[in-house]
């Protein structure tokens, strides 16, 4: 559970230029507190070194920098047998590095539903992700899986999906996207209330584990009836409201960690940043 809220970039800051293990000492510099490690295009063995990876568990653990995982864009646990078999070692490629990295979680799409019905791509990732479990229990793994909600409407991973993966295991728990939910419904998320009905499904499904470990991304985003077309920054006029949720998230005490998958990602993690402390400074006055 995180002790606050908390911000930061998915991958290296924008204005970053040195070698990883300098990362978490110039988020702290920025006053972030949170980053997502991108290992979006590894394969079946960890692309990292793994005495290079525990220098940067070090210094994030100095900094107060949470850490998470992003893993390979290829992951398909909804594919054919074979798409399968690669897609959990590239997550098994993950979880030995998540060890070395200091990781709290790693974060990948589900899958894809192709030919299939929807329920029968969900059935073929439930047991991916059961062999997945069921080896994290072998080897004593304490890193959470987290199946991220999905933007396109082709994409395994819609809400009520993904927190039925998240209800059959202990230790699989959600990534709220919520640029891909906005996306996914063609712009649903307009109030409070919206927001807020997201946080009671979580906690209705998961119960109050799934409220002490939110994580999310987040960053506004152009769509289409297909879904996802392109990342946004906070400045540029689309949705979702980051305003909005910072509303839901102060008035309830929430406490999530929040990654920007903004294109210019540390300083827009920095803008969502300043949003929740003036609401969270005005509520004390």
């Amino acid at each position: 559970m995180a002790d606050k809220v908390r911000f930061g970039p998915a991958g290296l800051p924008v204005g970053f230029n040195g070698p990883l293990t300098l990362v978490p000492s110039y988020l702290r510099s920025e006053g972030l507190n949170a980053f997502e490690y991108q290992a979006v295009r590894w394969s079946v063995k960890p692309q990292i070194r793994r005495e290079l990876a525990e220098e940067f568990k070090y210094e994030a653990l100095k900094n107060d920098v949470w850490v998470t995982m992003h893993g390979s864009y290829f992951i398909n646990l909804a594919g054919d047998e074979s798409v399968v078999a690669k897609s959990i070692e590239r997550i098994r490629a993950c979880l030995e590095a998540a060890e070395w990295l200091g990781a709290e979680s790693i974060v990948f799409h589900p899958g894809f539903y192709g030919n299939r019905s929807p329920k029968e791509a969900f059935e073929i990732c439930l047991k991916a992700l059961n062999e997945l479990v069921e080896y994290m229990g072998v080897i004593g793994s304490k890193v959470y899986l987290r199946p991220e909600t999905t933007g396109k409407p082709s994409q395994l991973g819609n809400l009520d999906e993904i927190l039925a993966m998240c209800q059959k295991f202990g230790s699989v728990y959600p990534t709220i996207d919520w640029a891909h939910i906005y996306a996914r419904c063609g712009g649903c998320l307009h109030s409070k209330d919206d927001y807020l009905k997201v946080f009671e499904k979580i906690e209705k499904v998961l119960g109050s584990r799934g409220i002490e470990k939110l994580h999310f991304h987040f960053t506004n985003v152009e769509y289409s009836d297909k879904g996802e077309v392109k990342h946004r920054t906070l400045d540029e006029p689309f949705g979702p409201s980051f305003e909005i949720l910072a509303e839901v998230i102060v008035e309830n005490g929430y406490k999530p960690v929040i990654v920007s998958e903004s294109p210019v990602l540390d300083f827009d993690a920095i803008k969502m940043k300043n949003i929740v402390e003036g609401l969270e400074w005005r509520r004390k006055k």
